[in-house]
Protein backbone atom coordinates (compact mmCIF):
# COMPACT_ATOMS: atom_id res chain seq x y z
CA UNK A 1 0.00 0.00 0.00
CA UNK A 2 1.31 3.45 -0.93
CA UNK A 3 0.84 6.00 1.86
CA UNK A 4 0.19 9.72 1.46
CA UNK A 5 3.86 10.62 1.95
CA UNK A 6 4.97 8.32 -0.86
CA UNK A 7 2.40 9.90 -3.20
CA UNK A 8 4.36 13.19 -3.01
CA UNK A 9 7.62 11.60 -4.19
CA UNK A 10 8.92 11.74 -7.74
CA UNK A 11 12.72 11.49 -7.57
CA UNK A 12 14.47 9.00 -5.33
CA UNK A 13 18.06 8.43 -4.21
CA UNK A 14 18.78 4.74 -3.62
CA UNK A 15 21.37 3.97 -0.93
CA UNK A 16 22.94 0.57 -0.27
CA UNK A 17 25.76 -0.56 1.98
CA UNK A 18 27.39 -3.74 3.25
CA UNK A 19 30.13 -4.07 5.81
CA UNK A 20 33.09 -6.36 5.17
CA UNK A 21 31.57 -9.12 7.32
CA UNK A 22 28.18 -8.90 5.62
CA UNK A 23 29.47 -9.25 2.05
CA UNK A 24 29.36 -13.01 2.44
CA UNK A 25 25.70 -12.82 3.43
CA UNK A 26 23.77 -13.19 0.18
CA UNK A 27 20.59 -11.78 1.69
CA UNK A 28 22.27 -8.41 2.22
CA UNK A 29 24.53 -8.37 -0.83
CA UNK A 30 24.71 -5.12 -2.75
CA UNK A 31 23.21 -6.56 -5.92
CA UNK A 32 20.36 -8.17 -3.98
CA UNK A 33 19.53 -4.85 -2.30
CA UNK A 34 19.70 -2.94 -5.58
CA UNK A 35 17.44 -5.38 -7.44
CA UNK A 36 14.72 -5.13 -4.82
CA UNK A 37 14.98 -1.37 -4.49
CA UNK A 38 14.79 -0.86 -8.27
CA UNK A 39 11.67 -3.04 -8.42
CA UNK A 40 10.17 -1.06 -5.51
CA UNK A 41 10.72 2.20 -7.40
CA UNK A 42 9.34 0.76 -10.64
CA UNK A 43 6.14 -0.36 -8.90
CA UNK A 44 5.60 3.18 -7.58
CA UNK A 45 6.71 4.89 -10.78
CA UNK A 46 9.54 6.76 -9.06
CA UNK A 47 12.50 8.14 -10.97
CA UNK A 48 15.86 6.96 -9.59
CA UNK A 49 18.15 10.00 -9.69
CA UNK A 50 21.22 8.01 -8.63
CA UNK A 51 22.28 4.83 -6.85
CA UNK A 52 24.76 5.43 -4.02
CA UNK A 53 26.71 2.30 -3.07
CA UNK A 54 29.20 1.94 -0.19
CA UNK A 55 30.80 -1.54 -0.21
CA UNK A 56 32.80 -2.61 2.83
CA UNK A 57 31.91 0.33 5.09
CA UNK A 58 30.61 0.22 8.65
CA UNK A 59 27.27 1.82 9.40
CA UNK A 60 28.50 3.15 12.73
CA UNK A 61 29.97 6.35 11.29
CA UNK A 62 29.21 8.75 8.46
CA UNK A 63 32.67 8.72 6.84
CA UNK A 64 31.42 6.87 3.78
CA UNK A 65 32.13 8.48 0.39
CA UNK A 66 28.83 7.66 -1.31
CA UNK A 67 26.77 8.55 1.76
CA UNK A 68 28.53 11.92 1.93
CA UNK A 69 27.93 12.45 -1.80
CA UNK A 70 24.25 11.59 -1.43
CA UNK A 71 23.77 14.19 1.31
CA UNK A 72 25.56 16.78 -0.85
CA UNK A 73 23.11 15.98 -3.66
CA UNK A 74 20.12 16.52 -1.37
CA UNK A 75 18.51 19.08 -3.71
CA UNK A 76 18.40 16.53 -6.54
CA UNK A 77 15.99 14.07 -4.93
CA UNK A 78 12.77 13.97 -2.90
CA UNK A 79 13.53 10.92 -0.76
CA UNK A 80 16.17 8.40 0.30
CA UNK A 81 15.20 4.78 -0.24
CA UNK A 82 17.01 1.99 1.62
CA UNK A 83 16.46 -1.74 1.99
CA UNK A 84 16.57 -1.55 5.81
CA UNK A 85 17.24 1.27 8.26
CA UNK A 86 20.53 -0.25 9.39
CA UNK A 87 21.84 0.02 5.81
CA UNK A 88 22.14 3.77 6.21
CA UNK A 89 23.03 4.02 9.93
CA UNK A 90 23.77 1.77 12.89
CA UNK A 91 24.05 4.65 15.33
CA UNK A 92 20.90 6.35 16.64
CA UNK A 93 22.56 9.76 17.05
CA UNK A 94 23.82 9.79 13.44
CA UNK A 95 20.42 8.62 12.23
CA UNK A 96 18.60 11.38 14.12
CA UNK A 97 21.01 14.00 12.77
CA UNK A 98 20.28 12.80 9.24
CA UNK A 99 16.54 13.01 9.88
CA UNK A 100 16.89 16.58 11.12
CA UNK A 101 18.69 17.53 7.90
CA UNK A 102 16.02 15.81 5.82
CA UNK A 103 13.27 17.58 7.79
CA UNK A 104 14.77 21.02 7.18
CA UNK A 105 14.96 20.31 3.45
CA UNK A 106 11.47 18.68 3.40
CA UNK A 107 12.91 15.40 2.19
CA UNK A 108 11.62 11.93 3.01
CA UNK A 109 13.26 8.76 4.29
CA UNK A 110 11.81 5.40 3.21
CA UNK A 111 12.82 1.94 4.35
CA UNK A 112 11.57 -0.84 2.09
CA UNK A 113 11.26 -3.42 4.87
CA UNK A 114 10.19 -1.16 7.76
CA UNK A 115 7.11 0.84 6.88
CA UNK A 116 6.33 3.88 9.01
CA UNK A 117 5.44 7.54 8.68
CA UNK A 118 7.95 9.82 10.33
CA UNK A 119 5.47 12.64 10.92
CA UNK A 120 3.37 10.96 13.61
CA UNK A 121 4.11 9.68 17.12
CA UNK A 122 3.81 5.99 16.22
CA UNK A 123 6.15 6.35 13.26
CA UNK A 124 8.78 8.15 15.28
CA UNK A 125 8.59 5.54 18.05
CA UNK A 126 8.96 2.63 15.62
CA UNK A 127 11.84 4.37 13.85
CA UNK A 128 13.70 4.98 17.12
CA UNK A 129 13.16 1.41 18.33
CA UNK A 130 14.41 -0.10 15.07
CA UNK A 131 17.45 2.17 14.99
CA UNK A 132 18.40 1.48 18.62
CA UNK A 133 18.07 -2.27 18.04
CA UNK A 134 20.39 -1.94 15.04
CA UNK A 135 22.89 -0.02 17.15
CA UNK A 136 22.66 -2.63 19.94
CA UNK A 137 23.30 -5.45 17.46
CA UNK A 138 26.29 -3.59 15.99
CA UNK A 139 27.84 -2.79 19.37
CA UNK A 140 27.31 -6.36 20.61
CA UNK A 141 29.06 -7.73 17.52
CA UNK A 142 31.92 -5.28 18.05
CA UNK A 143 32.34 -6.38 21.68
CA UNK A 144 32.47 -10.05 20.68
CA UNK A 145 35.05 -9.36 17.96
CA UNK A 146 37.12 -7.35 20.43
CA UNK A 147 37.06 -10.20 22.97
CA UNK A 148 38.11 -12.73 20.31
CA UNK A 149 40.95 -10.49 19.12
CA UNK A 150 42.15 -9.94 22.68
CA UNK A 151 42.16 -13.67 23.33
CA UNK A 152 44.10 -14.26 20.11
CA UNK A 153 46.60 -11.54 21.06
CA UNK A 154 47.25 -13.27 24.40
CA UNK A 155 48.15 -16.50 22.62
CA UNK A 156 51.90 -16.41 21.94
CA UNK A 157 51.58 -18.95 19.13
CA UNK A 158 48.65 -17.35 17.29
CA UNK A 159 50.83 -15.58 14.72
CA UNK A 160 49.68 -12.52 12.81
CA UNK A 161 46.64 -10.86 14.40
CA UNK A 162 45.90 -8.12 11.88
CA UNK A 163 46.40 -4.39 11.80
CA UNK A 164 46.86 -1.82 9.08
CA UNK A 165 50.06 -1.55 7.06
CA UNK A 166 51.94 1.61 8.11
CA UNK A 167 53.63 4.18 5.91
CA UNK A 168 56.88 2.70 4.68
CA UNK A 169 55.45 -0.72 3.84
CA UNK A 170 52.90 -2.29 1.53
CA UNK A 171 51.00 -5.55 1.81
CA UNK A 172 51.95 -8.26 -0.68
CA UNK A 173 48.82 -10.41 -1.20
CA UNK A 174 50.76 -13.19 -2.93
CA UNK A 175 53.42 -13.72 -0.25
CA UNK A 176 51.01 -12.52 2.45
CA UNK A 177 53.51 -10.29 4.17
CA UNK A 178 54.50 -6.65 4.41
CA UNK A 179 57.23 -5.43 2.08
CA UNK A 180 59.41 -2.40 2.69
CA UNK A 181 59.05 0.63 0.40
CA UNK A 182 62.55 2.19 0.43
CA UNK A 183 61.44 5.70 -0.61
CA UNK A 184 59.03 5.81 2.33
CA UNK A 185 61.19 4.17 4.99
CA UNK A 186 63.91 6.69 4.12
CA UNK A 187 61.57 9.45 5.34
CA UNK A 188 60.71 7.48 8.50
CA UNK A 189 64.39 7.06 9.36
CA UNK A 190 64.92 10.80 8.91
CA UNK A 191 61.99 11.55 11.22
CA UNK A 192 63.48 9.47 14.06
CA UNK A 193 66.97 10.87 13.48
CA UNK A 194 65.82 14.51 13.37
CA UNK A 195 63.63 14.17 16.46
CA UNK A 196 66.40 12.57 18.50
CA UNK A 197 68.75 15.35 17.37
CA UNK A 198 66.46 17.93 19.00
CA UNK A 199 64.04 19.06 16.29
CA UNK A 200 60.35 19.41 17.17
CA UNK A 201 57.61 17.46 15.42
CA UNK A 202 56.38 20.65 13.73
CA UNK A 203 59.87 21.49 12.47
CA UNK A 204 60.30 17.97 11.13
CA UNK A 205 56.93 18.12 9.34
CA UNK A 206 57.89 21.41 7.67
CA UNK A 207 61.33 20.15 6.64
CA UNK A 208 60.19 16.80 5.18
CA UNK A 209 56.86 17.89 3.67
CA UNK A 210 58.23 18.28 0.09
CA UNK A 211 59.55 14.70 0.04
CA UNK A 212 56.42 13.32 1.72
CA UNK A 213 54.11 15.16 -0.68
CA UNK A 214 55.82 13.58 -3.70
CA UNK A 215 54.83 10.15 -2.36
CA UNK A 216 51.50 10.78 -0.66
CA UNK A 217 50.17 13.82 -2.53
CA UNK A 218 49.65 15.85 0.65
CA UNK A 219 51.62 17.82 3.21
CA UNK A 220 53.26 16.05 6.14
CA UNK A 221 51.37 17.05 9.30
CA UNK A 222 52.98 17.19 12.73
CA UNK A 223 50.26 14.78 13.95
CA UNK A 224 51.47 12.28 11.34
CA UNK A 225 55.03 12.72 12.59
CA UNK A 226 53.79 12.02 16.10
CA UNK A 227 52.01 8.85 14.97
CA UNK A 228 55.09 7.56 13.16
CA UNK A 229 57.34 8.20 16.17
CA UNK A 230 54.96 6.18 18.38
CA UNK A 231 54.71 3.23 15.96
CA UNK A 232 56.73 0.28 17.25
CA UNK A 233 56.34 -1.53 13.91
CA UNK A 234 59.41 0.30 12.63
CA UNK A 235 61.42 -1.38 15.39
CA UNK A 236 60.09 -4.78 14.32
CA UNK A 237 57.09 -5.29 16.62
CA UNK A 238 53.38 -5.79 15.99
CA UNK A 239 51.16 -4.50 18.74
CA UNK A 240 47.55 -5.10 19.71
CA UNK A 241 46.50 -3.17 22.83
CA UNK A 242 49.08 -4.09 25.48
CA UNK A 243 50.43 -7.20 23.72
CA UNK A 244 53.63 -7.04 21.65
CA UNK A 245 55.19 -9.65 19.39
CA UNK A 246 58.00 -9.73 16.83
CA UNK A 247 56.93 -8.86 13.29
CA UNK A 248 58.08 -10.79 10.24
CA UNK A 249 60.01 -7.82 8.79
CA UNK A 250 63.46 -6.30 8.81
CA UNK A 251 63.17 -3.38 11.26
CA UNK A 252 64.34 0.00 9.98
CA UNK A 253 65.28 1.29 13.46
CA UNK A 254 66.67 -0.51 16.48
CA UNK A 255 64.80 -1.18 19.72
CA UNK A 256 67.33 1.08 21.42
CA UNK A 257 66.53 3.97 19.06
CA UNK A 258 62.79 3.49 19.49
CA UNK A 259 63.05 3.48 23.29
CA UNK A 260 65.30 6.55 23.20
CA UNK A 261 62.65 8.34 21.12
CA UNK A 262 59.87 7.43 23.56
CA UNK A 263 61.92 8.82 26.48
CA UNK A 264 62.55 11.99 24.48
CA UNK A 265 58.83 12.41 23.84
CA UNK A 266 58.16 12.04 27.57
CA UNK A 267 60.80 14.59 28.52
CA UNK A 268 59.70 17.12 25.91
CA UNK A 269 55.94 16.63 26.31
CA UNK A 270 54.31 19.70 27.88
CA UNK A 271 50.66 18.69 27.64
CA UNK A 272 50.71 15.13 29.07
CA UNK A 273 53.04 15.02 32.06
CA UNK A 274 51.46 11.72 33.14
CA UNK A 275 52.37 10.06 29.85
CA UNK A 276 54.25 6.81 30.45
CA UNK A 277 56.44 5.89 27.49
CA UNK A 278 56.07 2.42 26.02
CA UNK A 279 59.50 0.79 26.01
CA UNK A 280 60.14 -2.32 23.94
CA UNK A 281 61.90 -5.45 25.17
CA UNK A 282 64.22 -7.71 23.20
CA UNK A 283 61.77 -10.58 23.48
CA UNK A 284 59.58 -12.36 20.93
CA UNK A 285 56.44 -11.70 22.97
CA UNK A 286 55.68 -9.51 25.99
CA UNK A 287 52.86 -7.64 27.70
CA UNK A 288 52.73 -4.13 29.20
CA UNK A 289 51.12 -4.53 32.62
CA UNK A 290 50.27 -0.87 33.36
CA UNK A 291 48.75 -0.42 29.89
CA UNK A 292 45.35 0.87 31.02
CA UNK A 293 46.90 3.61 33.20
CA UNK A 294 48.49 5.27 30.17
CA UNK A 295 46.38 8.10 28.68
CA UNK A 296 47.76 7.34 25.21
CA UNK A 297 46.83 3.67 25.35
CA UNK A 298 43.15 3.49 26.21
CA UNK A 299 40.72 1.93 23.74
CA UNK A 300 39.58 5.31 22.38
CA UNK A 301 43.17 5.84 21.17
CA UNK A 302 43.50 2.33 19.73
CA UNK A 303 43.12 3.23 16.04
CA UNK A 304 45.64 6.04 16.39
CA UNK A 305 48.30 3.79 17.81
CA UNK A 306 47.92 0.58 15.82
Amino acid sequence: MINRIEEQIENVAIYTRVSTEEQANEGFSLESQLERLRAYCKAREWNITKEYVDPGYSGRNTRRPQYQQMMQDIDKWDAILVFKIDRVHRNSMNFNQMMIILGKKRKQFISMQESFEKNNATGRLLRDLIERLAQYESELTGERVFQCMEQKAKDKDSGYIGGRTPFGYRWDPEDKKRIEVPEETKIVRKIFRLYNSGMSMRQIAKKLSPDYKKLEGKELADTTVKYLLHNCFYAGFIRWLNYFRKADINPIISVRTFNKTQRQIRERCHTHRNYKPILLKNEDFFEIEDFRDNPYLNRSKLNHLL
